[in-house]
């Protein structure tokens, strides 16, 4: 089964967080959820970027690329919204990098390297009319980053919530997240076979 580093969203490592990990636990995976808010978590989205903001973007970044020191390389690197900056940086930047999985964001192909690294397998999963993932340039980065990639996938959810894995919110969308785990689930289990 794979190992994966997952990293939370703009509202912390909140109890929806922390059941998308048992839900992939309990499919055998082993799932690491570092906290890079240190222990703050937040029920309104714009107050959790408000934090992450004072605490500063650089250094949340650096807590994620060290919440990977003393693990294997080979890992499974998973990100919701804010998360998917340390997870693509890592996947990018540390050898061994078995795949990748960005929810409800995703990071220009560039912004960590000149290229996506050969044979690192990636699938975003976003909602078709998110405002965040739509107009913040997030799908155009996840369309350039699967563009002509067999081993790298867009899968795209009818509905506007950003954070639509997140369970117990308001934003959090039955369909869609069962829809993304099942592929998810697919994804990991063709790693780790």
């Amino acid at each position: 089964m794979a190992e994966v580093l997952l990293f939370h969203h703009a509202l912390g490592l909140t109890d929806g967080v922390v059941a998308l990990a048992d839900e992939l636990r309990r499919a055998g995976h082993t799932v690491h959820t570092p906290d890079l808010f240190d222990g703050e978590t937040f029920d309104d989205l714009e107050v959790g970027v408000a934090y992450a903001q004072e605490v500063g973007f650089d250094v949340l970044a650096e807590r994620g690329v060290a919440a990977a020191d003393g693990l294997p390389k080979e890992l499974v690197y998973a990100g919701i919204s804010l998360g998917v900056v340390p997870a693509q940086r890592l996947a990018q930047t540390r050898p061994g990098a078995l795949g990748v999985l960005l929810l409800s964001g995703c990071v220009p192909e560039d912004a960590f390297g000149p290229a996506w690294p050969e044979g690192v397998p990636v699938q975003v999963h976003a909602m078709d009319a998110d405002p965040f993932f739509v107009d913040d340039g997030d799908l155009d980065a996840a369309r350039a980053l699967v563009a002509g990639a067999e081993d790298r996938a867009l899968f795209l959810y009818p509905g506007a919530e950003h954070l639509f894995v997140e369970r117990g919110s308001a934003s959090f969308v039955p369909d869609a997240s069962e829809a993304s785990f099942a592929r998810i689930r697919d994804f990991l289990g063709g790693l780790a076979g």
